[in-house]
């Protein structure tokens, strides 16, 4: 029987480190439980969670939204269509907004994710590696 829960997977950075993952390490035990615990609803509700738990800052590009007193922690992160959340970009902000910075991090991430892979095949059930040398 398939389930009807999303995956979660952590963005890999070139020198094979998770950004997200080392982030949320570093984080206060108390704070991290609660990160994680917000980062595990997104199995359950994929793109139907919405705020004030998600929201939309760009294009595929969203943010986990979680508030513990006057600290905000958000998760960047993408929906793709082989029912995966992809954690891309870890914080902890000061600002109403999303600081400029910040996206741009996302953003750059979800291109490098987007482009090592050219699709999801639905024969193998797997995503096929890019083909080298070619670039969409």
């Amino acid at each position: 029987m398939a389930s009807n829960l999303w995956e979660i997977d952590f963005y890999r950075a070139e020198d094979g480190s998770f950004p997200v993952q080392n982030w949320l390490d570093s984080l206060p035990e108390g704070a991290r439980g609660k990160v994680i615990a917000r980062i595990d609803l997104l199995k359950h509700g994929g793109p139907t969670l919405d705020y004030p738990y998600t929201s939309q800052i760009e294009g595929k590009l969203r943010e986990a939204r979680l508030r513990l007193g006057k600290t905000r922690y958000r998760v960047l992160y993408l929906f793709e269509e082989k029912r995966t959340a992809t954690l891309l970009h870890g914080f902890t902000k000061d600002t109403a907004s999303v600081e400029e910075f910040d996206k741009r991090i996302g953003r750059e991430r979800m291109a490098r994710h987007e482009a090592r892979f050219d699709r999801w095949s639905p024969i193998t059930g797997k995503l096929e590696p890019a083909k080298k040398g070619k670039r969409k």
